[in-house]
């Protein structure tokens, strides 16, 4: 769905125009956002300040930005060559290396071992220490929008993608061995969102009906929990998120809900012990799912939000994520009226949670607001222009120093790849966030050939 004009942002036109895409690293300390003239990284630390760490200029119209942990690796899509992949090493403002595909990128996902490139059809498995291809999944079920997920746990490196094109079907694939390990029936209707826990053994998944949506072990593939995200219409979940924990799990829409589910077992004996009017009701329902259409009884069965927040508008563009910042958990919305929305999470009761902070994320120069300070921007539309963003970091990089490879590693097979250097140190595959600021790692591929 297009985004429509935001209503409590006067520039909301030009953010709309600017954002392309946008996407939380893998430990939700950085945020990437694609736009017409680029990219941008953002550091999500802090909940009063919201730097930009990076401005990317090398390619306009960039649908895809992915980051690495808290790296200076990041990859890059743009819409002028969308069957091309470009590697960057941001801080120094050079490119490690391009790939090119046979098909249009839908997606990439990194985690310290592996990078996964998803066309429509096919699946690319990369060493990411050296960029060797190691696998391709070749006619794989039709999948228009790239879904895919890699777990964060380089140790296991799990990779889920649709199996089915007409079903909610999982394939579960370990992407360091390079087998499949299960598949898993989710849904009636085809997927719409995937998304591992941080240990990579839990998965929960959405169909595109986007009315439950379910958690399951991995590798079993058992189900684990089963949540009602609504009853009276269907809707297209943007994103799924685990927290750190695993104890909560967010999913956002094209809708102005963002539900946060709780996953918690709930014990009988603790019924058994509560002799209260609800707990009977609850044992009565328990008895009559026993015989009533297996529908029915699922629904009796699932349990419904946590937490939730209201956005201010429907219908736009956005991603969500669970995070810890300054200690305490809260919840970060990305969206396409070019900002990110900071909410309160309350781990105990849960309920409604407040708008802590908005960060614009187009204009440097623009005042962070508040719900307060934006109550009253509601109230007096009329702003001061714009100021001109301050010189982003990669103006200040001498380029031309060191210019990027263009026919770096290109026309890879299976057997082939770059047989010299590395793209990440063997250091850095240590526990633990990655933090990549030597300025003698990630040197540039030579030209190379098979």
């Amino acid at each position: 769905m297009e985004p429509r004009e935001s209503r409590d942002a006067p520039d909301g036109a030009d953010a709309h125009r600017e954002f392309m895409c946008a996407s939380f690293n893998q430990d939700t300390t950085s945020l990437s956002v694609g736009t017409k003239t680029g990219y941008r990284l953002f550091s999500v630390t802090a909940v009063d300040k919201l730097d930009c760490i990076h401005e990317g200029v090398e390619s306009p119209d960039v649908y895809i930005v992915e980051r690495l942990f808290s790296s200076s690796l990041v990859v890059v899509v743009g819409v002028s060559m969308p069957r091309r992949m470009n590697v960057y090493h941001f801080k120094k403002g050079t490119e490690i290396c391009n790939y090119s595909y046979s098909n249009n990128i839908l997606s990439v996902r990194l985690n310290r071992q592996r990078l996964v490139v998803c066309l429509e059809e096919s699946v690319y498995i990369h060493n990411i220490k050296d960029m060797k291809l190691l696998k391709t999944l070749l006619n794989t079920p039709a999948n228009p929008t790239g879904l895919c997920a890699l777990s964060v746990n380089h140790s296991n490196s799990h990779l889920a993608y649709p199996g089915s094109a007409t079903v909610g079907e999982i394939t579960v694939y370990d992407a360091n061995n390079l087998s499949t390990l299960t598949l898993i029936q989710a849904h009636d209707s085809p997927l719409a969102a995937l998304a591992f826990n941080a240990s990579g053994t839990k998965l929960a998944s959405a169909s595109e009906k986007g009315t439950v949506i379910r958690v399951f072990s991995v590798p079993e593939g058992q189900r684990l929990f089963e949540f009602r995200r609504g009853m009276k219409r269907y809707v297209r979940i943007s994103s799924l998120s685990f927290s750190a924990d695993a104890q909560f799990l967010c999913a956002s829409s094209n809708t102005e809900t963002i539900h946060i589910f709780k996953l918690e077992q709930h014990s009988p004996s603790r019924d058994e012990q509560s002799p209260t009017w609800s707990a009977y009701m609850g044992k009565m329902f328990t008895a009559a799912s026993t015989y009533l259409p297996s529908q029915v009884s699922d629904m009796m069965h699932q349990d419904r939000a946590f937490a939730t927040v209201r956005l201010n508008t429907s219908g736009l563009k956005n991603i969500s994520a669970l995070a810890t910042i300054q200690k305490l958990p809260r919840l970060l919305v990305a969206s396409s009226d070019g900002s990110l929305y900071i909410y309160n999470v309350d781990p105990q009761d849960g309920g409604e949670c407040a708008l802590i902070q908005k960060h614009r994320l187009f204009d440097s120069s623009e005042e962070e607001v508040g719900p307060k300070e934006e109550e009253e921007e509601e109230e007096n539309p009329e702003d001061v222009p714009p100021q001109p963003a301050s010189q982003s970091y990669a103006a200040t990089v001498a380029l031309a120093s060191t210019p990027p490879s263009s026919t770096a590693l290109m026309g890879y097979s299976e057997e082939g790849g770059a047989q010299k250097g590395e793209v990440i140190p063997e250091h850095e595959f240590a526990e633990g966030p990655v933090c990549l600021d030597d300025e003698n790692e990630f040197p540039p591929f030579g030209n190379q050939s098979n």
